[in-house]
């Protein structure tokens, strides 16, 4: 994790100029993965606040990626109701649905709540399955309308772009606000020493509850772009292995960085796309590279433009 202000401002202002100038040099096919990597970073902000912070492994974001998807599909396609309506629609539920099942699940701890998270995932998707009047099954839904904010329709890669990521550095600040708070000072305590927490008066449960729906928040806001974006929903994009992708983000990036899931969003957008050219070899590869970052850098993406600054600030 970046500890140096200095660093992290560094860091900011580059991955500012670096952003706004991309897609004026980039072809449309490069901007479009682009702009799933802001997607997959709003998602894996949701993971990350949960991991990072209060040392929870959450392997449904899937479910609640997929909530918003079909949410503003069904709303907007079926009910012609607005695309932000949809959007809100989506997180409305997906967040409801996070405080039922986060309720008992959350009393879980380790290897137990884990599993207890896969498990709903898992459910959600033969949900996603066998509601085809809802989902639309295997078929799923299209014709979706694109998103339109103040009269201004974001219907290319382009405009898409510029609106994904804006909305990603609101969030980002965001978090890192609640992250240098209160909150997340409870959030940390809780992690590293329940009892200890327990002692400040933190609600330890209440409090997981709270970061649970609100990583359910940010992940149906994700899916809800994703579907404006593709104009085209089905299940295969809401399985368990979307989930792991989701966590794959801030492990790469460096659990307790809020600001470096940008990095850890863009290494497993773009590299499995580099590695596609070795054909079935690919994904082999993937994992080697994973295990790479993790052995030579073990606090994440995140905390290389750290230590390039202490190297050569000296």
């Amino acid at each position: 994790m970046i500890k140096s202000p200095t660093a992290l401002r560094f860091q900011i202002i580059a991955m500012a100029i670096i952003a706004i100038c991309l897609p004026f040099i980039l072809q449309r096919s490069a901007t479009d993965l682009l702009v799933f990597a802001g997607l997959y970073t709003i998602a894996g902000l949701g993971v990350g606040l949960l991991l990072g912070q209060c040392g929870i492994v959450n392997l449904a974001q899937a479910l609640f990626y997929g909530i918003g998807a079909y949410a503003t599909a069904y709303s907007t396609v079926t009910l012609g109701w607005s695309p932000l309506t949809g959007i809100m629609l989506g997180i409305i539920i997906s967040v409801v649905i996070a405080l039922l099942i986060g309720i008992p699940l959350l009393r879980l701890h380790g290897f137990f709540l884990a599993l207890a998270t896969l498990a709903a995932g898992t459910i959600g998707t033969i949900f996603f399955f066998e509601w085809d009047w809802l989902t639309g099954g295997t078929l799923g839904i299209g014709g979706m309308p694109s998103l339109s904010i103040a009269g201004f329709t974001f219907n290319t890669p382009f405009r898409f772009y510029y609106l994904v990521w804006a909305i990603v550095l609101v969030l980002l600040i965001l978090a890192n606000n609640l992250v240098r708070g209160r909150p997340g000072l409870a959030m940390r305590a809780m992690r590293d020493s329940a009892p200890a927490a327990e002692v400040m008066a933190v609600n330890i449960h209440a409090m997981r509850t709270k970061i649970f729906a609100l990583s359910a928040g940010l992940g149906a806001l994700a899916g809800s772009l994703f579907a404006h974006y593709s104009t085209y929903v089905s299940v295969e994009s809401f399985t368990v292995q979307r989930s792991i992708i989701f966590l794959l983000i801030p492990v790469i990036a460096g659990a307790r960085s809020v600001w470096g899931i940008i990095p850890g969003a863009l290494f497993v957008t773009l590299v499995p796309e580099l590695l596609a050219g070795f054909g079935d070899a690919h994904q082999m590869l993937f994992g080697i590279m994973l295990v790479l970052v993790v052995i030579f850098v073990p606090d994440g993406l995140s905390g290389i433009p750290a230590r390039l600054y202490k190297r050569f600030a000296q």
